[in-house]
């Protein structure tokens, strides 16, 4: 929600740092599967919805991880955007919408430099990603000339020896499928000894030429991990991504008001998902402790959803009411069943027997706790809304307090509409971290600027999104999704892609388009600042097509850009549309082309915003 490239880069360098730190030299991240729909439960490790705006945060990820020579992760290889059936389901996805909607990314990051790949759990039309030749050998290798190496998601991952056939170069964590069935199938001459040969030469490549390269740091030490340099940057992180929704005269809140602090999700420590991303920081500054701090108040919870009738007394006389809701590791995150269910899995007897041991074994290396092992944690949502208890709380503080702001902490879109109208203020704070408390507290206060966009479109109703089955065997996925989608359907969002309001006022102007002869689009565009604070708005572009040849989109992102101005100040957006960003992909050629005609550049500050300020230019 930064949309600031430049921060991914040093976030990632952050990441790659604190692993040479700890004896580390391969990340799991980067993680960029499209958010197709927001009840996805691992929507807080990915970018967003849009395929060009997620591969240039991930591609920024993966050089920052790269530079201190820990290889990077690009996952999840492809089309994985469903939790709860992550093992079972089969998407069925036509070749151009792969190609133009589910791909473009991964290409994106790999061009990058990402060294590695994770292929997903899921099938594609009918094959497992692990074992999925077109997708790890054809596309991947063939077609894009990827020379790094392929490794599984964790535990069943790929089920048999093809996967090795198919480009699938180790299993992770340990040898299932592969191990000694894959000795007795190169002894049997059913795979060929070249593709062991191929797979080793892959791992080793790259391991060596990454354990070759002179690092940037003298040495690593443990002092590195949670420095103050990375703490300053968890809060710059959690400064540029908080986006403020909605202000009717709520926010800043000046110092010395009599402010009230509500909701339980306010003093707990929640910084999401308890899976594959849960991180453990040695400090952590909550929003209690971090909106007394900025406001000058005490830290003292007022009410919460155990009492809401003493929570609305509480609210009564207060100048300001800040109510924090949303969810926490067992509402969203990784699916962590107690039990995979690995016997009703269609496999063979010896798979399921081997794949039972290695899954007591991982339990067993396990670092959480035995009472955080209890239960079933994250998935898929059910429900975009909040629960019933803190729509209870937000209303009947709001009802007493005219002046009341919803902070959201939440990985993902949630539908507000039923509610947000008693409101004057409201803010998306995702799980923003170790710093979390501080920068919300100075955000709210107004010792800093709210600057960050929604990388997703938040609907008024969760109807309005495509259809999601966490528990589905098989499901479509179509070339719309998103804003495109909305656009597509005629259906006005609450808060569009893009969405992000500030402590001033920005306008776009004096746009020009002219196309270079080496292939691109130049881009200008003139940004003022017309109020009163500095801050820094987010210039997004986008582009229309004939669509004469092939049905597209009315519009699709293909260029942003961070641009900080003082008060009064205009500056200059430049932007560089590669024309090549600008093909479709043709299924009965197979191959990538470009329709002529007329084309549309659209600019501003969201997706909605940008239909102000167009040209045409004829390509």
């Amino acid at each position: 929600a930064s949309w600031d490239r430049d921060l991914e880069r040093r976030i990632g360098e952050a990441i790659g740092v604190e692993a040479r730190a700890q004896g580390c030299t391969l990340s799991g991240a980067v993680c960029i599967n499209l958010l197709r729909h927001p009840a996805w439960g691992r929507a807080q490790e990915t970018y967003g919805e849009d395929p060009y705006h997620v591969g240039e945060m991930g591609a920024a990820l993966a050089e920052g991880i790269q530079a201190h020579n820990v290889v990077a992760t690009v996952k999840h290889f492809a089309v994985n955007q469903i939790e709860n059936a992550r093992f079972k389901v089969d998407v069925e996805i036509d070749e151009r919408t792969l190609r133009e909607v589910y791909l473009p990314h991964f290409k994106r990051v790999l061009d990058a430099g990402c060294a590695s790949v994770m292929s997903a759990y899921n099938k594609i039309n009918g094959e497992y990603c692990g074992q999925n030749k077109d997708l790890l050998t054809d596309i991947l290798r063939g077609e894009w000339g990827f020379d790094g190496f392929v490794h599984s998601d964790w535990l069943m991952g790929v089920y048999a020896v093809k996967g090795a056939v198919a480009g699938l170069d180790v299993e992770n964590p340990e040898p299932v499928c592969f191990g000694q069935n894959l000795v007795d199938a190169v002894e049997a001459g059913s795979v060929p000894l070249e593709v062991v040969d191929t797979a080793c030469r892959r791992i080793l490549t790259v391991t060596y030429r990454f354990a070759c390269a002179e690092d940037p740091y003298e040495s690593y030490t443990e002092e590195l991990v949670a420095s103050e340099e990375h703490r300053s940057l968890a809060y710059e992180a959690a400064v540029k991504s908080a986006v403020l929704l909605k202000n009717e005269a709520a926010l800043p809140i000046p110092v010395g008001s009599k402010v009230g602090i509500f909701g339980s999700l306010a003093e707990k420590d929640n910084l999401g998902d308890h899976g594959s991303s849960r991180v453990r920081p040695p400090v952590l500054s909550k929003l209690l402790k971090g909106f007394a701090d900025s406001l000058d108040i005490e830290a003292r919870l007022a009410g919460d959803e155990s009492d809401i009738a003493a929570a609305a007394a509480n609210a009564e006389g207060l100048d300001h009411a800040l109510v924090v809701a949303g969810y926490t590791e067992n509402e969203e995150g990784e699916f962590i069943p107690q039990d995979m269910g690995i016997s009703k899995l269609q496999l063979p007897a010896h798979l399921l027997q081997e794949l039972g041991a290695a899954m007591q074994a991982a339990a067993a290396k396990n670092e959480h706790p035995p009472e955080d092992m209890a239960k079933d944690r994250g998935g898929d949502r059910s429900d975009l809304g909040l629960p019933a208890a803190q729509v209870e709380l937000i209303k009947a503080v709001a009802a007493v307090c005219p002046s009341t702001t919803v902070i959201l902490v939440a990985g993902s879109a949630v539908v507000t509409k039923p509610w947000d109208d008693a409101v004057s203020g409201l803010v998306q704070a995702f799980y923003p971290g170790m710093e979390g408390g501080h920068a919300l507290g100075d955000l709210i206060s107004g010792a800093k600027n709210f600057s960050g966009k929604l990388p997703f479109t938040v609907a008024a109703s969760q109807d309005d999104y495509p259809f999601f089955d966490k528990d589905a065997k098989s499901i479509s996925y179509g070339p719309y999704h998103g804003y495109t989608l909305f656009e597509k359907e005629g259906v006005a969002p609450h808060f569009g892609f893009g969405h992000g309001l500030s402590y001033t006022n920005f306008v776009c102007r004096a746009l020009k388009v002219r196309k270079t002869n080496d292939g691109y689009l130049d881009v200008q565009v003139a940004v003022e600042n017309r109020g009163e604070r500095s801050g820094s708005e987010i210039v997004q572009l986008y582009m229309g097509f004939p669509g004469k040849i092939v049905d597209r989109p009315a519009k699709l992102l293909r260029g942003f850009e961070r641009v900080t101005l003082e008060p009064g100040q205009t500056s200059f957006a430049r932007l560089r549309v590669p024309l090549d960003s600008l093909r479709f992909y043709d299924v009965h050629s197979k191959s990538w082309k470009m329709e002529t005609g007329q084309h549309r550049v659209y600019v501003g500050g969201s997706w909605e915003a940008a239909d102000q300020l167009s040209q045409s230019i004829h390509l």
